[in-house]
């Protein structure tokens, strides 16, 4: 059994509207609308997972639509940058003449350590950057969604080095390296790089300090929870006990149907997941209607009617460009 921790597994955000997200991770960004469900806690809310082509784990960000959520402030204590990869340089050129062309805020491309990146925002004033796998290693990215309006050279290719900023740091380099696995590889600016076992950019999160912040109020426009990857049921079971020996609040095991889950959190503010890489998200669809019509897991299929009722409908159906 191989317990290490793969890299990043999925990212989890608030947003203000669905049907807007929709149209913007898959009109503007080319993602895959791969699955089109609800919230498991929550079932009058939407929960819509963005991939690449056929949802591989570690490059899903996926969105709640929490009603009557007001819009969230960042601050410390909270996961507050999304990372993405792109192939190489020249596709952050790529990307920043597309977002003068759609009018999506954005900043200069800049280096940090030693990779290229490139700041946007969308319409909630959620904080994402596009870092450049020019001279990356590691974990392979994903591919393409063969349908994107996206030309598959300059694709979106996975989840890439998110920031997380706390007012702890010293107990949150301890959960990293000494419970996580993780490496401390560099310091810049004030942010700290760790990486999971030699994994490259699908296997970083960035770390910031900050005791001036207000906390993160979450709310839309922010993250709700960031997830890592483990092989199988097997390893995360493993994972639970350690994470329990560690003392930390946690969840125990969690079936979410498309994969199990452990939630936890490594102090204040910060909710983490570990997840299994499987069974998959095309585990109850074809792959031609992922993301059309609203799918349940298996033990809320009786609460459908319900369920379909307290939901506003969108049509989700992508466009392709063949």
């Amino acid at each position: 059994m191989n317990t290490n921790l793969i890299g990043l597994h999925h990212i989890t955000a608030i947003t203000s509207s669905s049907p807007k997200i929709f149209k913007f991770m898959t009109e503007i960004l080319g993602l895959h609308l791969i699955k089109k469900t609800v919230n498991q806690d929550d079932v009058r809310t939407y929960h819509l997972y963005f991939t690449d082509d056929m949802g591989k784990a570690g490059t899903d960000l996926t969105f709640f639509d929490f009603p009557g959520i007001p819009k969230g402030k960042q601050g410390k204590n909270g996961i507050t940058r999304i990372g993405f990869r792109v192939p190489n340089d020249k596709a952050l050129d790529w990307w920043q003449a597309r977002f003068n062309e759609f009018n999506v805020r954005h900043n200069e491309i800049k280096t940090r350590f030693g990779s290229k990146y490139l700041y946007f925002y969308d319409f909630d004033d959620q904080q994402y950057q596009l870092v450049s796998d020019e001279i990356n290693h590691g974990v392979p990215a994903g591919d393409p969604y063969r349908h994107s309006p996206v030309p598959a050279e300059y694709a979106i290719s996975g989840l890439g080095p998110s920031f997380v900023t706390v007012n702890y740091p010293e107990q949150l380099n301890q959960v990293l390296t000494e419970v996580m696995g993780f490496t401390k590889l560099a310091t810049e600016d004030g942010k700290t790089l760790y990486e999971l076992h030699d994994g490259g950019h699908g296997a970083q999160i960035v770390t910031e300090t900050s005791v001036v912040l207000p906390d993160q109020f979450q709310g839309f426009g922010t993250v709700h929870h960031i997830a890592f990857r483990t092989e199988d049921a097997e390893s995360l079971n493993w994972w639970i006990k350690r994470i329990q020996e560690a003392r930390l609040a946690q969840s125990g095991l969690v079936d979410r149907f498309y994969f199990k889950s452990e939630y936890f959190r490594p102090g204040r503010g910060v909710l983490f997941e570990i997840a299994t890489d499987g069974p998959g998200f095309l585990l109850d669809e074809t792959y031609e209607e992922a993301g059309v019509h609203l799918e349940l897991p298996p033990f809320l299929e009786d609460q459908r009617e319900d369920i379909e009722a307290h939901l506003a409908g969108f049509n989700t159906e992508q466009k392709t460009e063949d």
